[in-house]
C-alpha cells in the first residue's frame, strides 16, 4: 500500500521528520486502532490520530450527544445534540481527512463480544469512564495480546499509561481490586475541567503513534501524573506483579468475567420503573404540592456549596454530605428530614445516615433537583 500524491502533500509535515519519513507514514497507514469511547479522551484522540493518517480507526460508542458533553467533547458541536455520538464523531473525522477508514461499532463493549471487536485491531486506545469497562478493556487486551493505551480524569488531574504491552504490566497489577461502589465519583458528580480531558487525550493519541512508528520511549511500565492546577507533571514506575490474576506467572483469568458483577457496579441495574416510589423517597411534584398547601417542609441540600450556588429549591438548607456527621445535631430527629442531591445518590446516602443516627421519618427527592427541573420548575438550570 502506497501513499497517493495527495497524501504525501497532506503528511508532508510527518514526512520530512526523519522518525517518521515515507516508512513511518505507511506504518500509520496501515495501523489499525480501537477508539473505546468518543467522549472525553476520544475526542480529541479520534481527531488528531485522523490528522496524522491513522488508516483505520474503529469506534466503539452507543450513547447520544448531550449538551453537557460540549464543554470538553469537541468532536461534537451543538449542532449534534440529541445524535449519536459515532454519528457525529465520524463526521468529524471524515472532515478532517478523508483518507482514514472509519469502522462504526454502534454497542456496548461486553464480555460477549469484545473478543470479537478488538482481536481484528493492533491496539486499543481505552477512553472510558467506569471501572467495569476499564477492567473488560485490559483483560481483553491482556488475552489477545493488545497493547492497551490508558488514559484517566477526574477534576483537574488526569494520568495515562500503556498496559497490557509485552513485558509491561496490566491495569490489575496497579488496581487488583475495584474501589467499592460509590467511592469515587463519576465525572458528572465530581467536575471535571474541560481543557483536562484534551491534554491526557493527546498523551494517548501521541503513545498510540510512537507505538505504531516504534520510535521513542513509550509509557510501558511508566504511569505519567498531570495536576492542571499547579501545571505539574509527576511519574510512578510500574512494574508487572507476580501476584496478577491475568498477566503473572499464577493466573487464574483466562477468560471474560462479568464485570458489572465483579465492580459491584449497581448503577448499571435496570432502572426503576418511572412509576411509583419506595416509602422512603418523595416525587418532586408531591414535594411541591406539600410547599402549595403551606406545610412546613424541612428540606436539606446535601449538595456541595459550588452546586447550591448554581441552582436551588426554594426553601431548602444547604449541608454538604461530607458535613452531615457534624451537622447533623443542626437538625432535629423528632421532625421528618427531606434530603436532595442533584440527581439522588448523593441524598440517599443521606437518608441512609440519618436513619442510622436515629431519624424516624426520612425522605429522599427522587431524581433530586434535576427532576424538580424536569417536573416541577423548568426555569431552575440543569448541569
Amino acid at each position: 500500500m502506497e501513499l497517493s500524491k495527495d497524501e504525501i502533500l497532506r503528511y508532508s509535515r510527518h514526512l520530512i521528520l526523519p522518525e517518521v519519513g515515507m516508512e513511518g507514514q505507511l506504518k500509520l497507514k496501515n495501523a489499525k486502532v480501537l477508539l473505546v469511547g468518543t467522549g472525553g479522551l476520544g475526542a480529541p484522540m479520534a481527531l488528531y490520530l485522523t490528522a496524522a493518517g491513522v488508516g483505520t480507526i474503529g469506534l466503539v460508542d452507543f450513547d447520544v450527544v448531550d449538551y453537557t458533553n460540549l464543554q470538553r467533547q469537541v468532536i461534537h458541536g451543538t449542532k449534534d445534540v440529541g445524535k449519536p455520538k459515532i454519528d457525529s464523531a465520524i463526521e468529524s473525522m471524515k472532515d478532517i481527512n478523508p483518507f482514514v477508514n472509519v469502522i462504526r461499532h454502534e454497542v456496548a463493549l461486553t464480555s460477549e463480544n469484545a473478543m470479537d471487536i478488538v482481536k481484528d485491531y493492533d491496539l486499543v486506545a481505552d477512553g472510558t469512564d467506569n471501572f467495569p469497562t476499564r477492567y473488560l478493556v485490559n483483560d481483553v487486551c491482556v488475552l489477545l495480546g493488545k497493547p492497551n493505551v490508558y488514559g484517566s480524569i477526574f477534576r483537574f488531574e488526569g494520568q495515562s499509561t500503556i498496559f497490557a504491552a509485552e513485558n509491561g504490566p496490566c491495569y490489575r497489577c496497579l488496581y487488583p481490586e475495584p474501589p467499592p461502589p460509590g467511592l469515587v465519583p463519576s465525572c458528572a458528580e465530581g467536575g471535571v475541567l474541560g481543557i483536562l480531558p484534551g491534554v491526557v487525550g493527546l498523551i494517548q493519541a501521541t503513545e498510540v503513534v510512537k507505538l505504531i512508528l516504534g520510535k521513542g520511549e513509550t509509557l510501558v511500565g511508566r504511569l505519567v501524573l498531570y495536576d492542571a492546577l499547579s501545571m505539574k507533571f509527576r511519574e510512578l514506575k510500574l512494574r508487572k506483579s507476580a501476584e496478577c490474576l491475568i498477566c503473572g506467572p499464577n493466573r487464574t483469568i483466562d477468560k471474560l468475567i462479568d464485570y458489572h458483577q465483579f465492580c459491584g457496579a449497581l448503577q448499571h441495574a435496570a432502572p426503576e420503573p418511572e412509576t411509583g416510589v419506595t416509602e422512603n423517597e418523595i416525587e418532586a411534584t408531591a414535594l411541591k404540592a406539600r410547599f402549595d398547601r403551606g406545610e412546613k417542609v424541612n428540606l436539606v441540600d446535601v449538595r456541595e456549596v459550588h452546586e447550591f450556588q448554581i441552582c436551588r429549591i426554594p426553601g431548602s438548607t444547604l449541608i454538604p454530605l461530607g458535613d452531615l456527621p457534624k451537622r447533623v445535631n443542626e437538625l432535629d430527629p423528632a421532625h421528618e428530614v427531606v434530603v436532595h442531591c442533584k440527581s439522588g445518590m448523593r441524598s440517599g446516602k443521606a437518608a441512609d445516615f440519618l436513619r442510622q443516627s436515629g431519624f424516624k421519618r426520612v425522605l429522599n427527592v427522587k431524581g433530586g433537583i434535576l427532576a424538580w427541573s424536569d417536573k416541577v420548575d423548568p426555569s431552575v438550570p440543569k448541569y
